[in-house]
């Protein structure tokens, strides 16, 4: 079996302000870490390999010093890193990252590609189902369980909903996007952080990829970010006792003062 998983460098939300007078993220000062669905889709990866004998390659479009997540990914126990790095690439919303990404995929072997839900970042949940779309792979998203049947090629999935959950069938090749509370990401281990190093990241470019460049980057990119800005704090309501006609009135009262009624 072969597996793909799409992973993402992202800032540490936790540590991220935004400036108030442009709207933007302020990134200077602040960890990167590996998107955190992602590396849960990671751990059901390296699950599978150990399993049924999976080769496993992740690949990240971003830019050069993304290859901290691949060398951390290689030091949790993967065959192959890819990094999709090129300056005509930057720029890209949901559309064109997919778009970018699909395109690397054309070129390998996979029978399963695993995303994560969304990115910390962005949380759009939009790439993982885009390359499904691009690549015309059948998907399901918000996976919490994975299981294979070698025989047949065949995934049984359980995907989390509102209500519960839906067990699933799927035949391969497919994409599924995965959630972070879904499973515990194992640890690097010290001979992997070692190994790490001394294997090969590759480097690939837009040309690489064979997408007209039209589709990716800005040029590629329908959709613009206008303005970032924090959730605004309510400030401290009012507390009343009094008797149910009185809050009638005052109900009443507050509605008009606010020109609602």
């Amino acid at each position: 079996m072969n597996i793909v998983v799409c992973i993402k460098q992202v800032p540490d939300t936790t540590e991220v302000k935004i400036n108030p007078q442009t709207g933007t993220l302020i990134r200077e000062g602040v960890p990167s870490i590996m998107n955190p669905d992602d590396k849960g889709g990671l751990e059901f990866a390296l699950q599978l390999k150990e399993k049924y004998g999976a080769n496993v390659t992740v690949i990240t479009m971003g830019l050069p010093q993304a290859d901290a997540i691949l060398r951390e990914a290689l030091a949790m126990g993967v065959d192959r890193a890819i990094l999709l790095t090129d300056r005509r690439l930057g720029g890209a919303d949901t559309l064109a990252t997919s778009s970018a990404i699909a395109g690397a995929l054309r070129t390998m072997d996979y029978d399963i590609i695993i995303t994560g839900r969304q990115a910390i970042d962005g949380d759009t949940a939009q790439v993982g189902p885009q390359i499904a779309e691009h690549l015309d792979l059948p998907q399901v998203s918000y996976l919490e369980h994975i299981d294979y049947d070698e025989a047949t090629k065949t995934f049984t999935v359980r995907k989390q909903t509102e209500e519960g959950y839906q067990t699933l069938q799927m035949q391969a090749p497919c994409l599924v996007t995965v959630l972070a509370s879904a499973v515990k990401p194992r640890y690097m281990s010290v001979n992997g952080i070692v190994t790490a190093f001394d294997k090969e990241v590759e480097i690939w470019n837009a040309d690489k990829i064979d997408v007209p460049e039209e589709r990716i980057g800005k040029a590629g990119s329908p959709t613009n970010v206008y303005k970032s800005f924090p959730k605004q704090l309510k400030p401290a309501g009012e507390t009343f006792e009094v008797s149910p006609e009185e809050a009638v009135d005052l109900i009443i009262n507050k509605l008009k003062e606010k020109h609602l009624i």
